[in-house]
């Protein structure tokens, strides 16, 4: 059998295959199940920063409808059981009781866009009992007047204040694009983050032609969507102090030895899960195993070996792909 011991933000897990947010961490019961199936660690469903911001807003307006009615009492406030039941202390309730029911890394999911109080959730989520935090942050840059730097510099102000929230590591789960993802991805390395999970999918809608209207899309992913965190995973590889996740297009073990090829650190899935159920992690390992025994190799070694060489330029290391590709089109699809 493989030695799949694996190093993860500053964490040591027993395999590369990390079962990533999905709805089978909703029970206790489905985290149990991706740990028996043998994953090296479990990326809990995200808490959204709207969801944080509503019950703080509400939290507000009780202590204010208390200090009106006592105005003798300033000093009273409601405590912490007035809001007991809300999405926050749920979350929070059934990350402690997923974290004490594994012995592997239970990382929370932090979703939100700006910076702001609600950060503070992550001392929150390490107090309950998560290994790391992960924050997922999904920006839809619609506004017209705001600039590539504005959006960036809110990306790195999130990792910061998480950073300084939290003694726990913290990983960012981020969108691909970006004028200069290469440029952000050394930002987001240099204000701390333990590691970059590529990428955030955005769920882009669809138009209803009968119907005229929008309607939202949520789809699971296929292998195709694993090809640009492949690219950029490969470029990334061995030039950031940050650990690589990739995430999106896993299917079967080839998927994940590609993306261990590439360079990545861990390989994170939920569409392949939920498919086929949690116990599909071990059949998952058990194809990665397999190769390496095929193949002679050790983890450590298959890790990076088709990723951009160090003394080699991205650029045109990339540059020169794409034309190679261009080229063999030509003689694929020509006449």
């Amino acid at each position: 059998m493989s030695d799949l011991h694996t190093r993860y933000m500053g964490l040591t897990l027993r395999s590369p295959l990390v079962a990533s947010a999905g709805p089978i961490q909703q029970k206790v019961d489905g985290v149990k199940a991706l740990a028996d199936a043998g994953v090296g660690a479990i990326v809990m469903y995200s808490l959204f920063e709207e969801q944080v911001r509503h019950e703080e807003a509400r939290q507000a307006e009780i202590e204010l409808e208390y200090m009106d009615s006592f105005a003798e009492s300033l000093s009273f406030f409601p405590t912490v059981a007035s809001n007991e039941g809300g999405i926050t202390e749920r979350y929070l309730t059934h990350l402690e009781a997923s974290a004490n029911a594994v012995d592997i890394p239970v990382i929370a999911s932090l979703n939100g866009a700006t910076n702001g109080g609600w950060v503070d959730t992550a001392k929150r989520m390490e107090d309950a009992g998560a290994a790391g935090i992960e924050c997922n942050i999904y920006m839809v840059p619609g506004d017209l007047e705001q600039s590539a730097e504005e959006v960036e510099d809110r990306h790195v102000e999130i990792v910061q204040a998480v950073k300084d929230a939290v003694t726990v590591p913290v990983a960012v789960k981020l969108s691909p694009f970006f004028s200069a993802l290469g440029n952000m991805t050394t930002r987001l390395d240099a204000a701390g983050a333990d590691a970059l999970v590529m990428f955030n999918r955005f769920l882009q809608p669809d138009i209803n032609i009968e119907k005229m209207q929008v309607e939202p899309g949520v789809w699971l992913s296929s292998p195709a969507d694993a090809r640009l965190p492949l690219t950029w995973i490969a470029a990334l590889s061995g030039r950031i102090n940050a650990s690589l996740a990739a995430s999106s297009g896993v299917e079967t073990a080839d998927d994940v030895v590609k993306y261990l090829l590439a360079g990545a650190d861990v390989v994170m899935t939920t569409s392949a899960l939920v498919r086929h159920g949690a116990r599909y992690a071990a059949e998952l390992q058990k194809g990665l195993e397999s190769y390496l025994q095929r193949k002679e190799l050790g983890l450590d070694k298959l890790r990076g070996m088709l990723a951009i060489p160090a003394d080699a330029s991205t650029a045109e290391y990339e540059r020169n792909g794409y034309v190679a590709a261009l080229e063999k089109a030509k003689t694929t699809y020509g006449s």
